[in-house]
């Protein structure tokens, strides 16, 4: 075959180029597609962000092409829902279109479709109603549950009590809380703080949190088929995740060989027993691989969000010695020195709740929320998204809002103060996301952070080791999490 001709060449080139403005544009009924920046061949719009600050670009693009706009990332289309009332519009007010799952290979490949966070269609509805109800059932969002936390806390406060008022890294201290939490509600299994084993699961859970946050992670997650292959970070964390899916599967033949299906004593037992009654069910989606996998999910989502925001309070009250003080003050009030904290005592508390809310708002933990997907051709506002795009709701911009919250790059509590010192809600407060794909821990998650920090300000105060001015809170990396830099800190008993 004849080599084409440069002009040949180059008409080609235009036609393509113009097929794919066309295509992008247009849509069914005479519907557009929303608009966005013109994307090149095969990169699409990578040139016109930045990967290692993804959220801040996707919001600067809301700036120049609207709330709802569409551009590509390498290869594959993706909508951005920017600000509030175009998140609420499509997570509530479609819910059902927009509560697909959308595209993140390096997950899908790390868990293969299985559980409930990277799930689809009847797999994830059946897996989520039936793990919302077992939660439910072992004392999510009740008394018992309360209980467990509270004596979880004290656990952590004889750990950070041995730390001797030293300068410390409390990332894998705080761990130890909210992740056996997790290992209680699947095995009914507590482990000591010091076990070695229990701290290796919690080294690859943040480890791959990083992994999965890291430039690296954002290019697999544009070429995966290409970078599979090819050596780099994305391999350790797919070791990582294997290893924690085998410290599941110990656990789960353990329980194969104990199960008394009349007694179910924690998660795991409810899953078994499920499954054998499922066994001659040939669609049935209680197996062992969704077991394991919805046993990854919770232990990932159920530690590191709660480690994190826990870990960012320390931070943050480091960098405003004067919140600290005044929460102890409402501690000390509200609670005393004699017994420990309860969720009753929230609603006694508005400045320490107002602390906590800003806390979460201003680390924005998961900027761009994990990604959506509508799972037929839908029409939003005046715009068609076809079936199966992804879309990213930027969480970001919800709670980074200047018309909800005065001057939101600063920490500040009266964000969630009215003018009489009481509590004020927001519907701008959606760390957890909203709609049919909001976390299904945010009760158990929002519990633990009120408890633990409650808690922990109740027994100690916080000493820098460096001048506070030197301290950060700014993230070092903002991909899928917003990871700012670690530090170290004393923990000063309170005398009673």
């Amino acid at each position: 075959m004849a080599l084409l001709s440069l002009p040949t060449f180059l008409v080609a080139c235009v036609a393509f180029l113009l097929f794919i403005f066309v295509w992008r544009r247009e849509g069914t009924h005479g519907l557009l597609l929303p608009p966005g920046p013109p994307p090149l061949p095969i990169i699409g719009n990578i040139l016109q962000v930045k990967l290692w600050d993804l959220p801040t670009s996707l919001s600067r693009l809301a700036e120049q092409y609207g709330p709802v706009y569409s551009l590509r990332l390498g290869p594959h289309p993706i909508i951005v829902l920017h600000g509030h009332e175009a998140v609420k519009d499509a997570l509530c007010g479609q819910a059902v279109n927009f509560g697909g799952r959308g595209r993140f290979p390096i997950m899908d490949n790390a868990l293969r479709g299985y559980g409930i966070v990277f799930s689809h269609s009847q797999r994830w509805k059946q897996l989520r109603r039936f793990t919302l109800m077992i939660l439910r059932n072992l004392g999510m969002g009740k008394r018992s549950m309360e209980d467990h936390i509270q004596e979880e806390a004290q656990h952590l406060v004889q750990a950070l009590t041995q730390t001797e008022a030293q300068p410390v890294d409390p990332t894998f201290i705080l761990a130890c809380a909210p992740c056996n939490i997790i290992s209680s509600i699947l095995f009914k299994e507590h482990f000591d703080y010091q076990d070695e084993e229990f701290l290796q699961l919690i080294m690859l859970l943040n480890e791959n949190f990083s992994i999965v946050s890291s430039f690296w992670a954002q290019l697999y997650n544009l070429w995966p088929s290409f970078i599979h292959y090819l050596p780099g970070r994305h391999q350790k964390f797919f070791k990582n995740v294997q290893n924690i899916i085998n410290f599941i599967l110990e656990r789960v033949a353990q329980h194969q060989g104990t199960l008394k299906p009349e007694q179910p004593q924690d998660y795991t037992d409810c899953f078994l027993k499920r499954m054998e009654e499922e066994k001659h069910n040939p669609y049935s989606e209680f197996n062992s691989e969704n077991l394991v996998a919805v046993g990854f999910n919770l232990f990932s989502a159920g530690t590191e969000t709660v480690t994190s925001t826990l870990r960012l309070a320390l931070l943050i009250l480091l960098k405003h010695p004067e919140v600290e003080s005044r929460v102890h003050e409402e501690i000390d009030k509200v609670v005393g020195r004699d017994r420990v904290p309860c969720m009753s005592d929230r609603a006694q508390m508005p400045y320490t709740d107002a602390v906590v809310h800003e806390v979460q708002r201003y680390i924005n933990l998961i900027p761009s929320n994990l990604p959506h997907a509508v799972i037929q051709d839908t029409k939003f506002r005046q715009f068609f998204i076809p079936k199966g795009t992804t879309v990213f709701p930027l969480l970001s911009s919800v709670l980074y809002d200047s018309k909800e919250f005065t001057n939101p790059q600063r920490f500040d509590p009266n964000h969630f103060l009215d003018k009489n010192g009481s509590f004020r809600k927001s519907d701008f407060f959606i760390p957890f996301s909203i709609g049919k794909r909001a976390c299904l821990g945010e009760g158990l998650a929002r519990m633990e952070i009120f408890l633990f920090l409650t808690t922990i300000l109740q027994n100690f105060t916080l000493k820098p080791v460096v001048d506070e001015k030197e301290l950060s809170t700014d993230p070092m990396f903002n991909g899928f999490l917003n990871i700012r830099q670690s530090f170290k800190l004393c923990f000063l008993p309170r005398l009673k």
